[in-house]
């Protein structure tokens, strides 16, 4: 295990990201590990919403731990999203993660952001990263910070601040969801002294460019998800209306069949 947790560490490479397509169940992340993505995440939205629950509000705490059971078999490096490690209290959350740890996950993202829309005051933030790198400590800590996601006025010295107060607790790597300026993610990269993760963002940057900007981490985030969920509704209004549906690109029924001859429920 430690040798995969160190495989993991080292997929983080600045200027050449690794780009972490987020899953949401396990034929997701299957059909993913089979495309040779060599680590996967999962997305805390789409756990909660496959699940009928709101995401970011610590609900998915059973959900995610038994999604990860699942994952887990599957020939790929894994991290997981628990939102704000599902509770305030660190040792809680180091214990959970403790648990995660013990069914093979390599990484961990643990964000500041809060329900009513506020940061985590940076000491909690912090003592939960203390609290989990003391529990397991070759895990892959992705500090999130909120900041920009939130819309904070004058968000660079809050996170270059909360960056540093995550390091020093133990980060391994510091994620700003939120902005795809490449003018602001090359001065995040040249001043965290820790491999950045931006999140993927339609239209914007392409994972060339955010690499040539010094990131070592590109995030789906929930994008697949909903991606997955608008080709579904495209589908559905199609044979309703009359309309065509492209068949070209489907994974045929065998093909998803298959897929649980790499784990399954």
């Amino acid at each position: 295990m430690i040798e995969r947790r160190a495989a993991f560490h080292a997929l983080h490479r600045a200027g050449r990201p690794l780009l972490l397509p987020n899953a949401w169940d396990h034929a997701s992340a299957a059909m993913l590990a089979a495309r040779g993505h060599p680590a996967i995440g999962t997305t805390s939205l789409g756990v909660a919403a496959t699940a009928g629950l709101p995401d970011g509000v610590a609900a998915t705490a059973a959900q995610t731990l038994a999604l990860t059971r699942r994952l887990a078999r599957l020939p790929v490096l894994l991290s997981v999203d628990v939102e704000a490690g599902f509770s305030d209290d660190p040792a809680e959350v180091a214990e959970y993660v403790r648990e995660l740890a013990g069914v093979g996950v390599v990484g961990i993202n643990l964000e500041d952001g809060r329900a009513d829309g506020t940061l985590a005051d940076t000491e909690v933030a912090a003592a939960k990263i203390v609290a989990v790198k003391a529990a397991v400590p070759e895990l892959f800590v992705n500090a999130r910070t909120d900041t920009w996601w939130l819309g904070v006025q004058d968000p660079l010295p809050q996170t270059l601040a909360r960056a540093r107060a995550y390091r020093m607790a133990g980060a391994d790597g510091i994620f700003v969801p939120g902005t795809s300026d490449l003018a602001t993610l090359r001065d995040l990269t040249e001043r965290i002294d820790a491999p950045v993760n931006a999140l993927y963002q339609p239209g914007g940057p392409g994972l060339a460019e955010l690499g040539a900007a010094g990131v070592a981490r590109v995030s789906t985030g929930s994008l697949l998800f909903r991606a997955a969920l608008g080709a579904a509704l495209a589908t559905a209004d199609a044979v309703r209306d009359g309309g065509s549906t492209a068949a070209g690109g489907l994974p045929s029924y065998a093909e998803v069949q298959a897929l649980v001859s790499t784990g399954g429920d």
